[in-house]
This record gives C-alpha cells, structure tokens and sequence, in this order.
C-alpha cells in the first residue's frame, strides 16, 4: 500500500504514534509518506519506503496568520496525485480530519477518491474538541472520515458521548517497540545523576497545565522528606517557568534536573526507579507505557486511558487527580520496599508487551484494508 500520515510533528504522544506507525508499516514493504510543516521528530534517520513531503504556508499582508490549513489541503492533493497513494491516514480531528475532507472533495471534483482513517488522540476530543467554537467542525469531520479509530476505550467513550458520531469507530491502542524501549545497564549514567544511590523519580510530558506538572513537585517534596531522591524532568513547554519557579520556592533545585526534550528518553526511564504522571486527563498515557516497558513502577491519576494502561495495585498506583499526599504515600511504599518495587517492574514490562508494536501494527494494517475493500465494493455496486 501507498499511505499518506498527516500529524503533528512533534514530541507529544500523537505525532510519536503516528511517525512510528510509519516507520513500522515502512518496513513490512509499504510506501510510506509524511505530509507535515516539520519534518516528524522520530523520523530522525534514512529509512528505505518512507518519504517526507513538507508544507511550506507563506505570509500576506492580509492574513494575521499564514493559511496554514489551505496549504496544508494543497499539499495533501498534489501528493495524493502524483504519489498515487492509496490511503490518507491523518492524526487528530481538527484540522487535520477536516482539511483531509477538504482534499478529498477537491480530488472528487477530478474524479480521484481517496479513502481517509483519522485516529483520535485525546486533546482533539477532551478539549478542544468541546470549545464551542470548534465542535461542529470536529463532530463533523470524524463523520466525514471513512474509517475513526481511538487509542483507548475511554476515548472512544468520550467522544459518543460528547459528540453525535454516526460511524464505528475501533480502539485500536498505542503501542510500544521493544527494539528501543527495554531495562538495559547503565548503571555509570545513573551513578553520574544519582551518586550516592539515591531513588530517581521521573516525568515527562509536554509541560501544559493539563499534565499538571506542579503535582509532580509536590510529590517530589513529599519523597525527599522521606528517602534520598532525585527528580528527572523531561520535556519542555508553557508551564516550565512556573515549575522553575516552584523549584526555587520550595528550596529544592539542586535536587530536580530540567532535561528539556531528549531523544533518546529510553535512556533516561532505564535510570528510573519510579514514573510519575498526575494528568488532569490522559487518553492514554503513553509516556507511562514507555517506562513499563523498561520496568519501571507508575504513580498515575485515574483519568481517561490511563487505568487501562497502569493496572492499580500491579504496575503502580492510580489516585483521583490532585490527590498528592496519596501518590506520595504510594510512591514511598513502592520505593521504601524493594521487593514490591521488583514485582511491579515485573509486573509493568508483562503489562507493557500487550501493547508490543508486533501485535498492534496488523490491527492498523487489517483496518487499512477493510477501509479500501469498502471503497471498491461501493464502486463496483455503485
């Protein structure tokens, strides 16, 4: 197959999912093409099948803001064209779902049709999806689509509930690719952040307030007082500065490093003894996903796809949201006790394996092609 991916080219957990489910189609024999203004940053190296097309939207005087949704609708219908692709699989409702229409109805015009798959990842429905000033375009864009998947169940429920949703959508989950993700020594890194044994606490996120950053502070207080520990902070974003400043105030910066954005954040969650994630909401929570996967224990909020993920009691702890003197409490039982500590990391990378990338890329596969045999039984029957 062809198959054209439409995402956001950035660390969050959407555009990893869908630059991975590229690279991992691209190695089964598919063509695959990435149709975005950056080129996607897990698309770091040469990879033989996968192509890179980069929407370039221009300034005007007349514009406040550069056109970015038209040019990206242009681009869509000269690459479909020329590349002969087979299949647009674009992440998130808006714009993406919506400009995808709008290339679709153009090539129509021509007498091409092209099939669209939008997956959901979370922000597109939980948030702004629920703006007034957006849901119509988001009800109807997921309607418009030829085939809607979402990264959890929870999601799929959020979304008929909250939008009126004429088609099935299929959970089809994150995943993990175990080549990359997995415990692996390197004991002299840790000794170089933690040199004195102390425990490490780890996060990541992208530093919006729905990751509720300032929660992993204060749990990281909590800890300190009670065990030798140090915090890993990993990511960047709007809420860094008040964080910093939190750090400052509470007297413990010498204690907390700001990594900013890695690369290589395996490297980093191999070093941990324990991942800490308190979103407001989570559709998935796939930053979690990838500590388990190298064993390592998660202190979660119970919100959306997280409890599907983080199995309470087995691979961590869940608390109700800004409930921080619980998942202190459960982060320094899990750390004060290094035989619960051992059977959670157990527990965690049996947990994380469901989610292997081998089981879960078939089902992206299996799904592509009931879209396109649809498409031509409407064509032969028509």
């Amino acid at each position: 197959m062809k198959i054209g991916i439409v995402c956001y080219p950035t660390f969050g957990g959407s555009g990893v999912v869908a630059t991975e489910i590229g690279k991992g189609l691209a190695e089964k024999g598919h063509q695959i093409h990435f149709i975005t203004y950056r080129q996607p940053v897990r698309l770091d190296s040469f990879q033989e099948n996968v192509f890179y097309h980069e929407v370039s939207s221009h300034d005007y005087p007349l514009f406040e803001y550069a056109p970015y949704e038209t040019a990206l609708a242009s681009k869509l219908v000269d690459v479909i064209k020329y590349e002969n692709l087979d299949l647009l699989h674009v992440h998130y409702a808006i714009p993406h779902a919506a400009v995808a229409y709008m290339a679709k109805k153009i090539l129509l015009s021509e007498g091409r049709y092209i099939p669209v798959v939008t997956t959901l990842h979370g922000t597109d429905i939980t948030l702004v999806g629920q703006n007034a000033s957006y849901a119509p375009v988001v009800a109807f864009s997921i309607n418009k689509s030829d085939g809607i998947t979402a990264v959890s169940d929870s999601l799929k429920k959020a979304t008929l509930t909250h939008f009126d949703i004429k088609k099935e959508i299929k959970v089809i989950p994150n995943f993990i690719d175990f080549r990359r993700f997995q415990k692996r020594n390197k004991d002299h890194f840790k000794k170089a952040i933690a040199p004195d044994g102390e425990k490490i606490l780890t996060h990541v996120s992208n530093f919006r307030k729905v990751k509720r950053v300032e929660d992993v502070i204060h749990i990281f207080k909590a800890v300190y007082d009670k065990i030798p520990c140090k915090l890993l902070l990993i990511g960047d974003g709007p809420e860094r500065q008040n964080i910093e400043r939190l750090c400052r105030d509470i007297g413990l910066c010498h204690e907390i490093r700001f990594l900013g954005k890695q690369d290589a954040v395996e490297e980093l969650l191999a070093i941990s003894d324990l991942f800490v994630m308190p979103s407001g909401s989570e559709s998935f929570g796939l930053a979690a996903l990838e500590a388990m996967a190298c064993e390592v224990p998660v202190i979660s909020s119970n919100v959306g796809g997280l409890p599907e993920v983080n199995i309470h009691g087995e691979t961590g702890f869940l608390s109700d949201v800004g409930n921080v003197k619980e998942m202190a409490e459960n982060a320094i039982k899990i750390l004060e006790n290094e035989e619960l500590a051992a059977t959670f990391g157990k527990n965690a990378l049996e947990q994380a394996q469901r989610y292997d990338i081998k089981h879960v890329l078939p089902l992206y596969e299996k799904f592509y092609l009931e879209i396109l045999e649809n498409e031509v039984h409407k064509t032969t029957t028509a």
